[in-house]
């Protein structure tokens, strides 16, 4: 049931790497040592599913003031010789954006340490990222050295300036760096040669294109399959024939989706689902169920279905959603998504089948979770309060929060409690509008989010609807 990296749920390092509410509150309680033991552990070997789109650097970074916690571990794990060889940002990223926090909350040792990083480390541009939003222009110049000297003034190395100036994320060290007479020159002529390089790349076409024919649309698509390493063209496919396809070639593109090659038949589906042709949903569920179809095929017909917007594709999926195949449960999806008060039934029987086969963290559940809280189905709160529990994703469970609210009258004196701490801002402002306030802890933790300058700015509107914009001062 558990990510091999995840603890189980009941733990205090399991609540940490899920970033739940409850994991600040129960570290609180816990001995010091346990407690930043767990909190390193989880900042050290990043325990997000997906690290790109997840939060979890405020939420350790509150944690770290709060505990006083040292920073000598994050320094070792920086400056490890690991940082020679992996260079992923996803090794150092959240330590760095803890480091961050830690910098904007006044944390004087974690702005010197980001410096150190950024002047040695292989990650250093992300590094230079946070100091850009909270040093000053006096710690910022005293990087310009070191990290144009990552650059050596060759044409491989002006190459490489020009990239990082033109792709960096935050760009005030570089404008900042370019104003100063021995930095500017170089910099200059870099930014030219970035905006340049941005302006070719718009005029250069990018690969093959095909030829203005369905049939040679079609045949375009299937090439793409035998290449080195594969191409799916099938999505591009059915957009060309957007342009190229008239009434006219109907019955060719029938004969293609029933017949043709797998990437033929995937760019045909797409394309026929798109404008709700009367016969593509007999299409797809006939590539769905074909013993012979390629699981490549068998997801494009899946994913052409779900695109749709019909009526006719709702009216199918309720009888698609008795299935236990993939279609079933894109059927169920669907319902979730467009059904009515009538569809409840079969979105929870989706929803509790799913979690019961694929667990907590199935890829499915995110439109189920939502579906029920849409159609609010109340007896569906047990199994959101077990993907609640139980989810690695931070996301996710912020999604069956907002379906508890909706179906589950003890929200706002339970699991909303919870909430105001947790580590997504949608969770926390979710928390904001509906937790009780009869609990002492509720009052306090909405007054300390609403006067802290790092917290976002929904979360904080939520609080003053709740108390109104004089919370801010006390």
């Amino acid at each position: 049931m558990f990510d091999p990296d995840i603890a189980p749920s009941g733990t205090l390092l399991g609540l940490l790497q899920r970033g739940r509410g409850d994991g600040t509150l129960h570290a609180l309680a816990a001995p010091r040592a346990e407690a930043l033991a767990a909190l390193n552990d989880s900042v050290l070997r990043d325990p997000r599913r997906d690290w790109q789109v997840e939060n979890r650097s405020l939420y350790y970074a509150r944690l770290y003031m709060q505990l006083d916690g040292g920073l000598e571990e994050i320094e070792r794990h920086l400056f490890h010789p690991d940082d020679l060889v992996d260079t992923g940002e996803e090794r150092t990223g959240l330590a760095l954006a803890v480091l961050g926090h830690l910098a904007a909350y006044g944390r004087d040792a974690a702005r010197l340490l980001l410096r150190s990083y950024a002047a040695a480390g292989s990650n250093w541009r992300w590094a230079l990222d946070e100091l850009a939003l909270r040093d000053d222009d006096a710690g910022l110049m005293t990087l310009a050295p070191a990290v144009l000297a990552r650059f050596p003034e060759t044409q491989e190395g002006e190459a490489g300036l020009a990239a990082a100036v033109r792709d960096a994320f935050e760009p005030r060290p570089w404008r900042l760096w370019a104003e100063d007479p021995r930095y500017g020159p170089r910099l200059a002529a870099a930014g030219e040669q970035g905006s340049f390089d941005r302006w070719q790349r718009q005029l250069r076409p990018r690969g093959p294109r095909p030829g203005w024919s369905v049939a040679e649309v079609l045949e375009w698509a299937q090439q793409g399959l035998d290449l080195e390493p594969e191409e799916h063209r099938h999505l591009a496919a059915a957009r060309c024939l957007g342009a190229v396809a008239g009434p006219e070639d109907r019955p060719e593109l029938l004969r293609a989706a029933r017949t043709g090659p797998d990437a033929a038949r995937a760019a045909t589906l797409h394309h026929l689902a798109e404008r709700g042709d009367p016969d593509v949903l007999d299409l797809i569920e006939e590539a769905v169920a074909c013993p012979l179809s390629s699981e490549s095929l068998v997801s494009a017909a899946v994913s052409a279905f779900e695109r749709m917007r019909s009526v006719a594709a709702v009216e199918r999926a309720r009888l698609w959603a008795r299935r236990t195949d993939r279609l079933g449960a894109s059927a169920a999806a669907m319902l979730a998504r467009r059904g009515g008060l009538r569809d409840a039934d079969p979105v929870l029987a989706a929803l509790r089948r799913t979690v019961r086969e694929e667990g907590p963290d199935a890829d499915g559940l995110w439109e189920l979770v939502d579906g029920v809280g849409r159609l609010g189905v109340g007896c569906a709160a047990p199994v959101l309060r077990h993907i609640y529990r139980e989810t690695s994703s931070s996301h996710l469970r912020g999604r069956a929060a907002g379906a508890l609210a909706a179906t589950d009258p003890g929200f706002a004196a339970g699991f909303a409690v919870e909430c105001l701490w947790d580590c997504e801002e949608t969770t926390r402002e979710l928390a904001a509008r509906h937790a009780a306030t009869g609990d002492d802890r509720v009052v306090e933790q909405l007054r300390r989010l609403a006067a802290d300058p790092a917290e976002e700015d929904e979360v904080q509107t939520a609080v003053r609807s709740r108390f109104g914009p004089e919370v801010t001062g006390i």
